[in-house]
């Protein structure tokens, strides 16, 4: 998706790596929907210890003259604006959301929003296996009984993005939002949830039910149905929306194999099992499908009429970031959109 234009050093420290600021330039796009851009990162080595207090930091690469300031002792970031994310799944799902983030933030000549990351290969494997297609609903059971670990693990690159300079944080990944509530134990700063912003965007919409006397009705597929589906249920239902899930006839038979498919590289299948689980949601009186996984997306191809009855919350959640970095919004307290 990026054809090589981006720019980026990445090493591995006590609490990983991260992103300084970036420029504003970029080529022009190949594809109205997939712009590629050229952006120079200035990389900071960061060393933290297990606190998560920041020692010292030594900038490793730069093709401009850095704009990192530290306005503090334990502050690498001067801009009040800055974005703190939490690398989400797979380095893949991370970068896509930054070209989102970093393209719409750009788009009239203007500088992206300053942004730091965080992204752990070790709690991206242990994420992965929290969402396996492969697990048995009891499995699935089990794993979330056993989070502890990772929830802690991402709450200390919370505390170390915080203290990065950070003046909000996202976590652009179905699977960990599922925890934003331990995980924004204690964080005064802005803390975009996913399915909040997916559900703000959705009633701004002021869609009309198509069942007379009931609540608008919101599907969500996931890869996970017990994990990834929480992220939403809870916040589509704060916003008077009904949830619709597929049932464990739809997800064996139909969603699952869909995910498979793909990965044996049977796009055709892929689609065909994809569009059957979207069509059973809609047929359900929904008025829109959320495609809560990253292996959802990009299986229809962009004419597919289906799709314009779907939506990727992750649109939402770098638009409510930009939003919240544009606007002057910095002084807001916790979790907002």
């Amino acid at each position: 998706m990026f054809d090589g234009g981006m720019t980026m050093c990445f090493h591995t420290v006590n609490c990983p790596q991260i992103l300084g600021n970036i420029s504003k330039n970029r080529s022009r796009s190949r594809t109205k929907l997939n712009p590629c851009f050229a952006v120079k990162v200035c990389s900071i080595l960061l060393q933290s210890d297990e606190s998560g207090n920041l020692s010292e930091s030594k900038k490793i690469s730069s093709s401009y003259s850095a704009q990192v300031k530290p306005q503090a002792q334990n502050s690498l970031l001067s801009q009040a604006n800055t974005v703190g994310i939490i690398g989400g799944v797979s380095v893949l799902s991370t970068l896509i959301f930054l070209e989102k983030l970093v393209w719409w933030s750009s788009r009239n000549g203007e500088e992206s929003v300053p942004f730091v990351v965080c992204s752990d290969p070790s709690i991206d494997g242990a994420l992965a296996s929290q969402a396996s297609i492969q697990s048995s609903f009891d499995e699935t059971a089990q794993n979330e009984a056993n989070h502890e670990a990772i929830v802690r693990n991402l709450r200390h690159k919370r505390v170390f993005l915080e203290q990065s300079g950070a003046s909000c944080i996202v976590m652009p990944c179905h699977i960990s939002n599922a925890w934003h509530e331990q995980i924004s134990e204690g964080c005064s700063l802005p803390f975009f949830h996913i399915g909040e912003c997916a559900a703000k965007e959705l009633k701004e919409a002021k869609l009309k039910p198509h069942c007379t006397g009931s609540n608008v009705r919101i599907g969500v597929l996931a890869a996970t149905e017990t994990i990834a589906a929480a992220s939403y249920q809870d916040q589509l239902g704060n916003q008077g929306f009904e949830v619709v899930l597929p049932d464990k006839a739809t997800m064996e038979h139909i969603l699952i194999p869909a995910i498979e498919s793909l990965n044996k590289r049977d796009t055709e299948g892929a689609r065909n099992l994809l569009r059957i689980a979207i069509q059973v949601l809609l047929i359900r009186a929904v008025n829109v499908v959320i495609l809560a996984s990253d292996e959802l997306q990009n299986i229809l191809p962009r004419e597919d009429p289906l799709l314009k009855k779907c939506m990727d919350p992750m649109d939402a959640l770098a638009r409510s970031t930009i939003k919240w970095a544009k606007t002057g919004k910095q002084g807001m307290q916790k979790n907002t959109c």
